[in-house]
Protein backbone atom coordinates (compact mmCIF):
# COMPACT_ATOMS: atom_id res chain seq x y z
CA UNK A 1 0.00 0.00 0.00
CA UNK A 2 1.89 3.50 -0.83
CA UNK A 3 -1.42 6.15 0.45
CA UNK A 4 -0.39 7.93 3.33
CA UNK A 5 -1.71 7.42 6.94
CA UNK A 6 -2.11 9.07 10.03
CA UNK A 7 -2.57 7.63 13.17
CA UNK A 8 -3.97 10.40 15.94
CA UNK A 9 -3.84 9.41 19.05
CA UNK A 10 -0.31 7.53 20.15
CA UNK A 11 -1.30 5.78 23.14
CA UNK A 12 -1.45 1.86 23.28
CA UNK A 13 -3.74 1.22 20.85
CA UNK A 14 -2.39 3.75 18.06
CA UNK A 15 1.40 2.64 18.82
CA UNK A 16 0.40 -0.97 18.75
CA UNK A 17 -1.61 -0.58 15.01
CA UNK A 18 1.89 1.30 13.80
CA UNK A 19 4.24 -1.42 15.13
CA UNK A 20 2.10 -4.37 13.48
CA UNK A 21 2.00 -2.31 9.82
CA UNK A 22 6.25 -1.59 10.43
CA UNK A 23 6.08 -5.42 11.27
CA UNK A 24 4.62 -6.00 7.98
CA UNK A 25 6.60 -3.89 5.98
CA UNK A 26 4.81 -0.67 5.44
CA UNK A 27 6.98 2.18 4.56
CA UNK A 28 7.26 3.97 7.92
CA UNK A 29 7.53 7.93 5.69
CA UNK A 30 3.79 7.29 4.98
CA UNK A 31 2.95 6.79 8.16
CA UNK A 32 2.60 9.78 10.77
CA UNK A 33 1.62 9.40 14.60
CA UNK A 34 0.31 12.15 16.53
CA UNK A 35 0.31 13.00 20.21
CA UNK A 36 0.39 15.88 22.73
CA UNK A 37 3.13 14.39 24.49
CA UNK A 38 5.26 14.03 20.84
CA UNK A 39 8.31 12.68 23.45
CA UNK A 40 6.98 9.55 24.63
CA UNK A 41 6.52 8.77 20.35
CA UNK A 42 10.65 8.24 20.52
CA UNK A 43 10.57 4.71 19.49
CA UNK A 44 8.78 5.23 16.50
CA UNK A 45 10.74 7.69 15.38
CA UNK A 46 13.67 5.97 16.31
CA UNK A 47 12.51 3.92 12.88
CA UNK A 48 11.74 6.59 10.34
CA UNK A 49 7.93 7.29 11.34
CA UNK A 50 6.81 10.60 10.80
CA UNK A 51 5.99 11.85 14.54
CA UNK A 52 3.82 15.03 15.34
CA UNK A 53 1.82 16.73 18.23
CA UNK A 54 0.03 18.63 15.06
CA UNK A 55 -3.31 16.88 14.19
CA UNK A 56 -4.28 19.30 11.53
CA UNK A 57 -1.22 18.84 9.49
CA UNK A 58 -1.07 14.89 10.07
CA UNK A 59 -4.48 14.65 8.57
CA UNK A 60 -3.97 17.29 5.63
CA UNK A 61 -1.32 15.10 4.17
CA UNK A 62 -2.88 11.81 4.33
CA UNK A 63 -5.46 9.43 2.44
CA UNK A 64 -6.32 7.49 5.45
CA UNK A 65 -6.48 8.61 9.04
CA UNK A 66 -7.19 6.57 11.66
CA UNK A 67 -8.44 7.92 14.89
CA UNK A 68 -7.01 6.33 18.29
CA UNK A 69 -7.88 8.46 21.16
CA UNK A 70 -10.12 8.30 24.27
CA UNK A 71 -13.65 8.46 23.48
CA UNK A 72 -14.13 11.84 24.93
CA UNK A 73 -11.82 12.76 22.92
CA UNK A 74 -12.93 12.35 19.86
CA UNK A 75 -15.81 14.93 19.24
CA UNK A 76 -12.76 17.64 20.06
CA UNK A 77 -10.38 15.98 17.98
CA UNK A 78 -13.07 15.89 14.83
CA UNK A 79 -13.83 19.40 15.24
CA UNK A 80 -10.04 20.38 15.55
CA UNK A 81 -9.65 18.65 11.84
CA UNK A 82 -12.76 18.70 10.04
CA UNK A 83 -11.65 21.28 7.66
CA UNK A 84 -9.28 19.06 5.99
CA UNK A 85 -11.47 15.91 5.75
CA UNK A 86 -13.01 15.49 2.55
CA UNK A 87 -14.67 12.83 0.63
CA UNK A 88 -11.40 11.87 -1.16
CA UNK A 89 -10.44 10.78 2.37
CA UNK A 90 -11.20 7.44 4.66
CA UNK A 91 -11.62 7.54 7.89
CA UNK A 92 -11.49 5.22 10.83
CA UNK A 93 -12.47 5.36 14.16
CA UNK A 94 -11.13 2.50 16.55
CA UNK A 95 -12.50 4.91 19.29
CA UNK A 96 -15.35 2.74 21.50
CA UNK A 97 -18.99 3.83 21.75
CA UNK A 98 -18.88 6.23 19.44
CA UNK A 99 -21.13 5.79 16.48
CA UNK A 100 -20.62 6.71 12.22
CA UNK A 101 -23.81 9.03 12.84
CA UNK A 102 -22.28 11.00 15.44
CA UNK A 103 -18.68 11.34 13.77
CA UNK A 104 -20.83 12.59 10.89
CA UNK A 105 -22.10 15.05 12.74
CA UNK A 106 -18.60 16.77 13.35
CA UNK A 107 -17.67 16.59 9.80
CA UNK A 108 -18.15 19.45 7.23
CA UNK A 109 -17.85 17.05 3.66
CA UNK A 110 -18.88 13.18 4.30
CA UNK A 111 -15.74 10.76 3.70
CA UNK A 112 -15.90 7.20 3.99
CA UNK A 113 -16.17 6.08 7.50
CA UNK A 114 -15.45 3.05 8.95
CA UNK A 115 -15.09 1.69 12.55
CA UNK A 116 -13.11 -0.48 13.36
CA UNK A 117 -11.74 -2.30 17.00
CA UNK A 118 -8.20 -4.07 17.12
CA UNK A 119 -6.96 -5.03 19.79
CA UNK A 120 -3.21 -4.63 21.74
CA UNK A 121 -2.20 -8.07 20.39
CA UNK A 122 -2.17 -5.63 16.86
CA UNK A 123 1.99 -5.21 18.21
CA UNK A 124 2.48 -8.80 16.94
CA UNK A 125 0.71 -9.28 14.04
CA UNK A 126 -1.98 -11.44 16.16
CA UNK A 127 -5.30 -8.75 16.36
CA UNK A 128 -8.46 -9.72 15.70
CA UNK A 129 -10.05 -6.38 14.07
CA UNK A 130 -14.11 -6.20 13.54
CA UNK A 131 -14.79 -3.46 10.72
CA UNK A 132 -17.81 -1.96 9.96
CA UNK A 133 -19.18 1.18 7.83
CA UNK A 134 -22.11 2.38 6.26
CA UNK A 135 -20.73 3.80 3.26
CA UNK A 136 -18.02 1.81 1.53
CA UNK A 137 -17.46 0.36 -1.74
CA UNK A 138 -16.03 -3.01 -2.13
CA UNK A 139 -12.88 -0.88 -2.69
CA UNK A 140 -13.10 0.91 0.42
CA UNK A 141 -13.34 -2.56 2.78
CA UNK A 142 -10.87 -4.37 0.77
CA UNK A 143 -8.60 -1.24 1.47
CA UNK A 144 -8.99 -1.21 4.82
CA UNK A 145 -8.91 -4.64 5.87
CA UNK A 146 -5.69 -4.73 4.21
CA UNK A 147 -4.40 -2.69 6.82
CA UNK A 148 -5.75 -4.79 9.46
CA UNK A 149 -5.04 -8.04 8.21
CA UNK A 150 -1.47 -6.73 8.27
CA UNK A 151 -2.40 -6.80 12.21
CA UNK A 152 -3.79 -9.85 12.12
CA UNK A 153 -7.12 -11.05 11.14
CA UNK A 154 -10.35 -9.25 9.96
CA UNK A 155 -13.98 -9.71 10.37
CA UNK A 156 -16.71 -7.31 8.49
CA UNK A 157 -19.66 -6.93 11.20
CA UNK A 158 -22.86 -4.75 11.40
CA UNK A 159 -21.98 -1.58 12.89
CA UNK A 160 -24.89 -2.45 15.86
CA UNK A 161 -22.52 -5.40 16.97
CA UNK A 162 -19.58 -3.00 17.31
CA UNK A 163 -19.93 -2.60 21.29
CA UNK A 164 -19.95 -6.09 21.70
CA UNK A 165 -17.22 -6.45 19.63
CA UNK A 166 -14.98 -4.17 21.99
CA UNK A 167 -15.96 -6.54 24.84
CA UNK A 168 -15.27 -9.76 23.21
CA UNK A 169 -12.07 -8.91 21.27
CA UNK A 170 -10.86 -6.09 23.05
CA UNK A 171 -11.41 -6.55 26.52
CA UNK A 172 -11.13 -10.11 25.61
CA UNK A 173 -7.45 -9.54 25.66
CA UNK A 174 -7.59 -8.61 29.42
CA UNK A 175 -9.82 -11.96 30.73
CA UNK A 176 -7.33 -13.96 28.61
CA UNK A 177 -4.14 -12.99 30.34
CA UNK A 178 -6.18 -12.82 33.82
CA UNK A 179 -6.98 -16.19 33.29
CA UNK A 180 -2.94 -16.82 32.48
CA UNK A 181 -2.14 -15.22 35.22
CA UNK A 182 -4.05 -17.01 37.58
CA UNK A 183 -3.09 -20.18 36.16
CA UNK A 184 0.78 -19.08 36.17
CA UNK A 185 -0.22 -18.68 40.04
CA UNK A 186 -1.48 -22.49 40.56
CA UNK A 187 1.34 -23.52 38.57
CA UNK A 188 3.84 -21.81 41.20
CA UNK A 189 1.94 -23.20 44.01
CA UNK A 190 2.15 -26.79 43.07
CA UNK A 191 6.56 -26.37 42.55
CA UNK A 192 7.17 -24.57 39.52
CA UNK A 193 9.45 -21.20 39.90
CA UNK A 194 7.55 -18.42 38.29
CA UNK A 195 9.53 -18.42 34.65
CA UNK A 196 8.96 -22.36 34.18
CA UNK A 197 5.42 -21.80 34.88
CA UNK A 198 5.04 -18.81 32.91
CA UNK A 199 6.16 -20.67 29.39
CA UNK A 200 4.18 -23.56 30.31
CA UNK A 201 0.89 -21.45 30.49
CA UNK A 202 1.82 -19.17 27.55
CA UNK A 203 2.27 -21.83 25.31
CA UNK A 204 -0.41 -23.91 26.33
CA UNK A 205 -2.78 -21.24 25.62
CA UNK A 206 -1.01 -20.60 22.44
CA UNK A 207 -1.75 -24.44 21.46
CA UNK A 208 -5.15 -24.33 22.80
CA UNK A 209 -6.07 -21.84 20.72
CA UNK A 210 -4.41 -23.22 17.56
CA UNK A 211 -6.05 -26.90 18.04
CA UNK A 212 -9.44 -24.65 17.02
CA UNK A 213 -8.41 -22.28 15.27
CA UNK A 214 -6.84 -25.18 12.61
CA UNK A 215 -9.66 -27.97 13.48
CA UNK A 216 -12.40 -26.01 13.58
CA UNK A 217 -13.96 -28.28 16.56
CA UNK A 218 -16.03 -26.87 19.41
CA UNK A 219 -13.89 -26.64 22.77
CA UNK A 220 -15.54 -29.36 24.04
CA UNK A 221 -14.81 -31.89 21.65
CA UNK A 222 -10.96 -31.27 22.58
CA UNK A 223 -11.58 -30.97 26.18
CA UNK A 224 -13.46 -34.62 26.04
CA UNK A 225 -9.75 -35.47 24.68
CA UNK A 226 -8.00 -35.04 27.53
CA UNK A 227 -11.08 -35.84 30.37
CA UNK A 228 -10.38 -39.44 31.37
CA UNK A 229 -13.10 -41.49 33.41
CA UNK A 230 -11.85 -40.43 37.38
CA UNK A 231 -8.46 -38.45 35.92
CA UNK A 232 -7.36 -35.49 37.41
CA UNK A 233 -8.09 -32.95 34.51
CA UNK A 234 -11.95 -33.78 34.88
CA UNK A 235 -11.67 -33.41 38.34
CA UNK A 236 -10.34 -29.87 38.12
CA UNK A 237 -12.64 -28.92 35.79
CA UNK A 238 -15.40 -30.00 37.96
CA UNK A 239 -13.55 -28.18 40.67
CA UNK A 240 -13.12 -25.35 38.55
CA UNK A 241 -17.34 -25.11 37.93
CA UNK A 242 -18.40 -25.25 41.14
CA UNK A 243 -16.64 -22.71 41.77
CA UNK A 244 -18.23 -20.50 39.26
CA UNK A 245 -15.44 -20.40 36.37
CA UNK A 246 -17.56 -20.14 33.26
CA UNK A 247 -20.67 -18.36 35.12
CA UNK A 248 -17.90 -15.91 36.51
CA UNK A 249 -16.27 -15.39 33.03
CA UNK A 250 -19.74 -15.12 31.19
CA UNK A 251 -21.21 -12.56 33.67
CA UNK A 252 -17.68 -10.85 33.61
CA UNK A 253 -18.36 -10.73 29.77
CA UNK A 254 -21.87 -9.34 29.95
CA UNK A 255 -21.47 -6.54 32.44
CA UNK A 256 -18.70 -5.11 30.57
CA UNK A 257 -20.99 -4.78 27.56
CA UNK A 258 -23.84 -3.05 29.63
CA UNK A 259 -21.21 -0.53 30.88
CA UNK A 260 -20.64 0.02 27.19
CA UNK A 261 -24.08 -0.26 26.16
Amino acid sequence: MTKKIAIIGGGNLGKSIANGLLANNFEASNLTVTRNKVELLSDLAAKNVNVSNDNLGAVKQSNIIIIAVKPYKIAEILESVKDEINSNKILISVVSDFTIEAMERYLSEKPVIFRAMPNTASSVNESITCIASQNASEEDIKEVSTIFNALGETILINEQLMDAATVLGACGIAYVLRFIRAMIQGGIEIGFDAKTATKIATQTVKGASELLLQGGNHPEAEIDKVTTPRGCTIAGLNEMEHRGFSSALIKGVKTSYDKIA
